[in-house]
Order: structure tokens, then C-alpha cells, then sequence
């Protein structure tokens, strides 16, 4: 594998659709936990999306090393290491993005241990933590143009 350049038009996608998911899940009522399962389609809801953000921000991680660095990798904590090894992210990111990739694998390979009551909890208290990790890869594309492809 060769290093090329990277997709603006993917990682925007990615990112989007992080934001996007973020988003439905805030529009739930989630400073009212009565509230919030009152209606048992909120917690079908909060999972589909908050898992959907979480997959498009590793795809955009998965993607910056495979066209940028040359790097490919197959597994979500693989895609956290490749990332701070080539000083995309911090360590600090790393270590949120790790919990995050362990919550990723939980929801789609233990979903039946992951309780309403916790996936309440993490939307209404963590949501912040898949923003702050898009923001670190917009940063870093902010400050390497060098690797972008702006074609569509």
C-alpha cells in the first residue's frame, strides 16, 4: 500500500453523520428520565444512532490511515493505536476513543447486556465525548491540508 491523500468528501461525510447522530439523540428527551421512557422507541432510538455515530467516527479514523499513511486496519482499538502513532490524535483522545471502541463492540456484540438504563446514562451525560473526538480528526485535518483530496 502506497500512501495517497485523503477524502474530504468522506471524511466530511463521516463527520456529518457523527453530528447528525448526535443530534437525534439530543432531541430526545433526555433531561427527563421518566420522560425519556415513557415511550419505549426512545431507547431503540438513542442505541441505533449513538452506535451509527460511533461507527462513522472510527470510519473516518479507518480511512485517514489507509489513504493517508498507508496503514490498514480492520479492528476499532487497531484504528485508536494506528491514529496516535501517526500523531493524528493525542493521547488523550486515544484513551477516550478506546472506551469509545470498547462501547462500539459492546453495542453491537453484547447488546444484551447493555442495559436502557445505561444507554440513558451515556446519552445524557457522554455525547460530548463523540464530539470531542470528531473535533480532534477536523483539527487535525484543519492543520494538514497537505493530505487532503478535495475532489469529489
Amino acid at each position: 500500500m502506497t500512501p495517497g491523500t485523503i477524502s474530504k468528501r468522506v471524511v466530511s461525510d463521516r463527520l456529518d453523520w457523527v453530528d447528525r447522530m448526535v443530534n437525534e439523540i439530543r432531541a430526545l428527551p433526555l433531561n427527563d428520565r421518566q420522560q425519556f421512557f415513557s415511550d419505549r422507541r426512545n431507547v431503540g432510538m438513542a442505541e441505533s444512532c449513538l452506535r451509527r455515530g460511533l461507527e462513522a467516527l472510527f470510519d473516518v479514523g479507518r480511512h485517514i490511515l489507509a489513504k493517508g499513511f498507508a496503514v490498514g486496519v480492520s479492528e476499532y482499538k487497531e484504528i485508536v493505536a494506528g491514529l496516535k502513532s501517526q500523531a493524528v490524535i493525542s493521547g488523550e483522545i486515544a484513551d477516550l476513543m478506546r472506551l469509545l471502541a470498547g462501547y462500539r463492540n459492546r453495542l453491537v456484540h453484547f447488546y444484551h447486556e447493555v442495559t436502557p438504563d445505561e444507554l440513558y446514562d451515556i446519552c445524557a451525560s457522554h455525547l460530548s465525548d463523540l464530539e470531542r473526538a470528531a473535533s480532534a480528526y477536523r483539527e487535525w485535518l484543519k492543520n494538514h491540508p497537505e493530505y487532503l483530496d478535495e475532489t469529489l
